[in-house]
């Protein structure tokens, strides 16, 4: 599931591990009052994570103002990845920001995987992962999928990768039948990886991902054992707060998984997500039955569907694997109202002509102007449908900053500099709420008769919001990505359609 510095060769069986089912009751899933901050402490203290520094040397002491603004920068951070269906990379070293934001301009990719934790991964060193680099790609909208890989299953020939990294322990207590040291391994990488999670700012409710990589399904021990190691690692993880995920491939840890779900399902407490390591090259969370079933982990999956390769975005090349993710509700966007319910959004935005010009428009998309230019605090007057003098002189308010006619009419032009005011967030498929809202009422006010019924104001940047930016793009000359951008949102709010 990582691009390494130097690409491994794997088969699509061996390749990427992470998996979680959803047991059925997560004792502090959402819960991260007093007893699980108190816990989290414990094991920050144990495992003797700190905060990273970042600026002064080591043993430099930072500023007062410096220390609480990455501590509020901490405290402010988005669960992630939250609720949340699209599109998303992995690579082994956590990019640069200027590659991050290049990417985020021009890719399709809204979700990132990083390796945070663990002595087997092979990017032990993360010189761009700080807690800085962190809350900057939440801030961004990007969603993080922290992984760690630690010790692998027994029976996996590449490990130990170093010599000094261990693997987990296939002996069977002798009083219990049971692998209770692979369990307590499981416990304590956990606590590793919460450890780790805390210092960069990764807050509880987030999905942690242990990258469980192929090994031999048959070898039973090797198997149990592995089993076992991620039964811990699951329950530590709902102990302390946080979501337990599982990367592995689809014949191997995903298969010895779902079959413990269907046909032992009170042997090892399982993760709540899984990542399935299939390079079927399908876009989409759904894996061979040969695998898996398809009735667990629904809205809890995330795909790895194509191996390592180069992709460039924004003139920006990095060699990484492909993901879809599903999980939570997917991406869902809450209701909205206006003035108190106005309605704003309509398959056309005509020409509105002021009473003055003795031709009467519609009265509800003139309320539907009256209440935009009031939420931009340039109309105080009545929500009455009446293009009144007053309307007039707030109309002309806006005409001229906006480059637009001055003239008593309100124009197809001004109604998109109306319409996609405000802040221009960087919006792809996956992206959900007000903002991809207001997107998609603009780019409606732009599209011909023949198109306006496919494109519906839900709040979530779906397939037919990508096709309508792109064709958008093209009829502009535009960098045709699908992502609306910085340079499609001036276009739109520079009116031009």
């Amino acid at each position: 599931m990582v691009t390494w510095p130097r690409r491994e060769a794997r088969h699509v069986s061996t390749r990427l591990e992470h998996h979680m089912p959803r047991p059925a009751s997560l004792p502090l899933r959402h819960r991260t009052g007093r007893l699980a901050a108190a816990a989290l402490g414990l094991v920050l203290a144990a495992s003797g994570a700190i905060a990273v520094v970042e600026g002064p040397a080591a043993g430099t002491p930072t500023t007062g103002v410096a220390a609480k603004a990455k501590a509020k920068a901490k405290r402010d951070n988005v669960v992630t990845p939250g609720n949340f269906t699209g599109y998303g990379f992995d690579q082994c070293l956590a990019p640069k920001q200027s590659k991050m934001d290049r990417w985020l301009e021009y890719s399709p990719f809204l979700a990132v995987g990083i390796y945070i934790s663990g002595d087997s991964r092979a990017c032990r060193d993360q010189p761009n992962l700080t807690p800085t680099w962190v809350s900057t790609q939440l801030a961004k909208g990007w969603r993080l999928l922290p992984i760690t890989l630690g010790p692998q299953a027994s029976c996996q020939p590449r490990y130990p990768r170093y010599g000094t990294d261990v693997t987990i322990d296939p002996t069977r207590a002798a009083n219990t039948g049971t692998y209770v040291n692979a369990y307590t391994q499981g416990v304590n990488e956990a606590n590793k990886s919460v450890g780790a999670a805390a210092a960069l700012g990764i807050v509880a409710g987030s999905t942690l991902w242990y990258d469980l990589e192929g090994f031999s399904y048959g070898n039973t021990k090797c198997r149990e054992s592995a089993l076992s190691f991620l039964s811990g690692w699951t329950q530590q993880l709902h102990a302390l707060g946080y979501v337990s995920g599982v990367y592995s491939s689809a014949g191997s840890g995903m298969k010895a998984l779902d079959e413990v779900r269907v046909s032992r399902p009170t042997a090892y407490t399982l993760p709540d997500q899984i990542w399935v390591a299939r390079w079927d090259g399908l876009a989409n969370t759904s894996v061979n039955p040969t695998y898996m079933r398809s009735d667990g982990w629904a809205k809890a999956r995330v795909k790895q569907y194509q191996g390592g390769h180069y992709e460039t975005w924004g003139n920006v090349r990095i060699n990484i694997d492909r993901n879809f993710l599903d999980v939570g509700t997917g991406s869902v966007a809450v209701p909205e109202t206006h003035c108190g319910g106005i309605p704003v959004a309509f398959s056309s935005y005509p020409t509105l002509l002021a009473a003055s010009s003795g031709r009467t428009s519609n009265p509800r998309k003139v309320q539907a102007l009256q209440c935009l230019l009031q939420e931009q605090g340039t109309y105080a007057g009545p929500i009455d449908g009446v293009f009144s003098d007053g309307l007039v002189q707030a109309v002309n308010a806006w005409q001229g900053p906006h480059n637009l006619a001055v003239q008593p009419a309100w124009s197809r032009e001004a109604w998109l500099t109306l319409l996609s005011a405000g802040s221009t967030p960087v919006l792809k498929f996956g992206s959900a709420g007000v903002e991809v809202r207001r997107l998609q009422r603009a780019l409606k006010s732009t599209i011909s008769s023949d198109a306006r019924k496919a494109l519906r104001p839900t709040g979530v940047f779906d397939s037919r919001t990508d096709a309508a930016v792109r064709a958008y793009q093209t009829r502009l000359g535009l960098n045709v990505s699908g992502v609306a951008n910085t340079q499609t949102w001036a276009a739109l709010q520079a009116g031009r359609r």
